[in-house]
């Protein structure tokens, strides 16, 4: 895994070519968002058990059919394993907004994730719902402007968004 700087540097060095300004000043917005950006982790980290807990019981509610006899969180093992996967694909949402990249989500988490849950017989459409209930959670969490760093947190919403659904496109 590589930061944004590291990425960047690399991709240049392996051309031997200096950082164009645009770079620089998309590394620049980066750092002056950096406030912003940990704010949000730090939201989203320490409200996670709810977060999930509450997609988890959400998701259930709407589609009863999986913890239903024979429905694939049936059985309070297999709910668990439900909510176990929400909270690492969380957590790895996490770790892309800290570092400003997407890798570390795709590599550690969603890289295989739509195959082992098209063995396991897991619906990735509902695990897709989840996944959707965690964003609404999430985003209502950071997008809150009480004792969060101020300005514009339009863009780090935005980037929020897209991590969440990129997890949700993979197992679906």
């Amino acid at each position: 895994m590589q930061d944004a700087f590291s990425k960047v540097v690399a991709q240049f060095d392996a051309r031997g070519e200096y950082l164009p300004a645009s770079q620089l000043d998309a590394l620049l917005g980066l750092v002056r968002d950096g406030n912003k950006r940990v704010d949000v982790v730090n939201r989203i980290s320490s409200n996670a058990s709810a977060i999930v807990a509450n997609a988890a019981r959400s998701l259930f509610a709407e589609q009863p059919q999986l913890i239903a006899p024979g429905g694939n969180a049936y059985t309070s093992r297999r709910a668990a394993a439900c909510v176990r996967d929400l909270d690492i694909i969380l957590r790895y949402v996490t770790y892309a907004i800290f570092t400003g990249d997407a890798s570390i989500l795709e590599d550690r988490a969603l890289n295989g994730l739509r195959e082992t849950y098209l063995a396991l017989g897991t619906p990735g459409a509902s695990v897709a719902v989840g996944i959707q209930k965690l964003k609404e959670a999430s985003i209502a969490l950071a997008d809150d402007p009480n004792g969060i760093t101020k300005g514009d947190c339009s863009a780090i919403i935005s980037e929020v968004a897209s991590y969440f659904d990129r997890a949700a496109a993979a197992v679906g």
